[in-house]
């Protein structure tokens, strides 16, 4: 018999809601981590990476963020964060075990890690989310540029870039970001394949989330299983639209084909680079659900409003779109961490709550 009612695969801050959630709810949750802390892939981005939401809703349940709320915290700020809310938990937290695969047992769920052990329990959360396999799109040519070739996951800070020729594929937020802060010390082309979606991040004085939240945007269900991560529209964040604008960084579509140390532009002109940085977001990191049947054939969940549509008591958290618009964030994740306790609980016979004090 197992000492846990959960599994949760991730120790970043899906993983660390939903210990909060099923704590709250008498539930007994061990959080299998493979790094060294407990804060998800937070410390391997950009050292100059800043929340997209202001500190009013960048909280996870029970804690409130701190500080001036409407601020947009820091990468390091964010971490701190984390960690002190893990300290927090009184859950079994345990670093260093990366979890390779899942199988099932007579009794539910056996996960096995790297290091040959074997943890147990009736019931799996999987917390990985779409942050830790970084995408790197099929272009022409990109596999034999002598040049370097950067994914934004590895991406650390400008000043390593100085006085370079650098082309920014992307046109989200992060991309965006990177390529403006590089413009101050490189020659930079933020490369799109079409017109950037641009969004206020104020409106009528507050930033959009007040308005998403207060129009009942974060609520919305997602209306059928994860399928492909919608790319959302970029925030205009810091004068970012008006930088572009002014050429810095120059904004172009993006180049036909890549020839040697030269990229050939639509219109035929040719460029030589030393740097290519792929700004192109993330894919499912869930491999180690693969021999459960649990994914589809391009590595994604098979799931409905968060749950497993293969195992009963396989739950999702941190994956976009899975319950709503906000489902892969820090502004979402709560409530989806919520409702997965709710309905954890009932299924595995807990059904009145047992709340704990932090």
């Amino acid at each position: 018999m197992s000492d846990f009612h959960a599994l949760i695969i991730g120790g970043g801050q899906s993983g660390l809601a939903g210990a909060q959630a099923l704590r709250a709810r008498g539930l007994r949750p061990v959080v299998l981590e493979a790094g060294p802390e407990a804060v998800g892939s937070w410390p391997s981005y950009y050292d100059s990476l800043t929340l997209f939401t202001p500190a009013r809703f960048s909280s996870l349940p029970g804690l409130p963020c701190g500080g001036d709320p409407d601020r947009y915290p820091t990468r390091d700020e964010h971490i701190a964060y984390l960690r002190r809310y893990s300290r927090l938990l009184d859950v079994d937290i345990r670093t260093g075990n990366r979890v390779i695969e899942v199988s099932t047992t007579p009794e539910g769920f056996a996960a096995h890690l790297a290091d040959g052990q074997v943890v147990h329990a009736p019931s799996v959360v999987a917390a990985t989310g779409y942050f830790g396999r970084p995408h790197h799109p099929e272009l022409p040519g990109l596999d034999s540029f002598p040049g370097t070739v950067l994914h934004s996951a590895d991406y650390r800070r400008p000043d390593d870039w100085a006085g370079r020729r650098v082309i920014v594929v992307g046109a989200g937020n992060s991309a965006v970001q990177i390529a403006v802060e590089l413009a101050d010390h490189a020659v930079v082309t933020l490369a799109t394949r079409g017109n950037i979606r641009w969004a206020p991040q104020r409106v009528l004085g507050r930033d959009v989330h007040f308005w998403i939240r207060a129009l009942g945007v974060d609520r919305i269900p997602a209306s059928r299983g994860v399928r492909e991560r919608a790319q959302p529209p970029t925030l205009d964040l810091a004068g970012f639209r008006k930088a572009v604008a002014a050429g810095r960084p120059d904004h172009r579509r993006i180049f036909d084909r890549v020839e040697g140390e030269e990229v050939i532009w639509p219109n035929g002109a040719r460029e030589r680079v030393d740097m290519i940085l792929l700004a192109t977001g993330y894919r499912p990191d869930f491999g180690y659900l693969r021999g459960l049947g649990a994914l589809d054939s391009r590595g994604a969940p098979r799931i409905t409003s968060g749950w497993s549509a293969t195992h009963r008591r396989l739950a999702y958290l941190g994956v976009g779109n899975q319950r709503t618009l906000g489902s892969d964030s820090i502004v979402g994740v709560g409530a989806d961490a919520r409702a997965m306790a709710r309905r954890m609980s009932t299924s595995l016979g807990l059904r009145r709550p047992t709340l704990l004090g932090r």
